[in-house]
C-alpha cells in the first residue's frame, strides 16, 4: 500500500481510503500520515494528494450511509430485527439523538479507530436525512484527512516513531471506550428486562 501511495498518490489515495472506510482492514491514517510525509519529502504533490485523500473519505462514508439506508434498513424490518426487539419507536429515538447530538460522532468518529466504520452505518439504519449527515461527515473528512497529512508533514523523518505512539494511544482509548459502551449498553439492557 505504501508503494502505491508513493508511486500513485491521490489516486492510490481514493481508492484505499475508500475501501478502509466501508470497513476493510486499510491502515487509513497510518497512509494519511505517510502521505504527509512524502510531501515533505516532495515525492507527492500536496493539492492532488488531499484532494485524493478528501474524496475517497467522503465517497466511503457516503458508501457505508447507504448500507445502512439499505441493508441496515431491512435488517431492523426483519424477523432478526424484531428477535432484537427493535421497534419504530426506538428507531426514532436514535435518529433524534442523531439529528440533535449524534451527528458530531460523525465528524469525531474519524479520529477514534473503528468507530468510523460504524458511524455512518447507525446514521443510515436510523434514516438521518441526506443533508445534516453529508454536512458533519465531509466536514469531518476534511479536517481529519489535513490533521494527519500535517502530522506526517511536520514530523518528517521521525513520522513512523512517534506516529506509533499516537496510533498506539488512540487504539487503547478506543477499546476502553468501547468497553464502557457495551458495559452501559449491556447494564441498560438488563435494568430494563428486570423493570419488564
Amino acid at each position: 500500500m505504501e508503494h502505491w501511495v508513493a508511486h500513485y498518490g491521490g489516486f492510490a489515495l481514493f481508492a484505499l481510503l475508500v475501501l478502509g472506510i466501508v470497513g476493510l482492514p486499510v491502515p487509513d491514517e497510518t497512509l494519511l500520515v505517510l502521505s504527509g510525509y512524502l510531501i515533505f519529502r516532495g515525492t507527492l504533490n500536496p493539492v492532488g494528494t488531499w484532494l485524493g485523500a478528501v474524496l475517497g473519505s467522503i465517497c466511503g462514508i457516503t458508501c457505508s450511509y447507504l448500507i445502512g439506508r439499505t441493508v441496515g434498513v431491512g435488517f431492523i424490518h426483519s424477523r432478526f430485527g424484531k428477535w432484537l426487539h427493535i421497534t419504530e419507536a426506538r428507531i426514532q429515538k436514535i435518529h433524534d439523538w442523531f439529528y440533535h447530538l449524534g451527528h458530531w460522532t460523525l465528524f469525531l468518529g474519524y479520529f477514534v479507530p473503528g468507530v468510523r466504520h460504524f458511524t455512518a452505518i447507525v446514521a443510515g439504519t436510523s434514516c438521518l436525512e441526506y443533508r445534516p449527515f453529508s454536512l458533519f461527515a465531509y466536514s469531518g473528512a476534511c479536517v481529519w484527512v489535513t490533521c494527519f497529512m500535517a502530522l506526517g508533514y511536520f514530523l518528517g523523518d521521525n513520522w513512523e516513531r512517534v506516529f506509533g505512539v499516537i496510533h498506539r494511544n488512540l487504539t487503547e482509548a478506543a477499546i476502553a471506550g468501547v468497553v464502557l459502551l457495551a458495559s452501559y449498553a449491556v447494564g441498560h439492557w438488563y435494568i430494563v428486562k428486570l423493570k419488564g
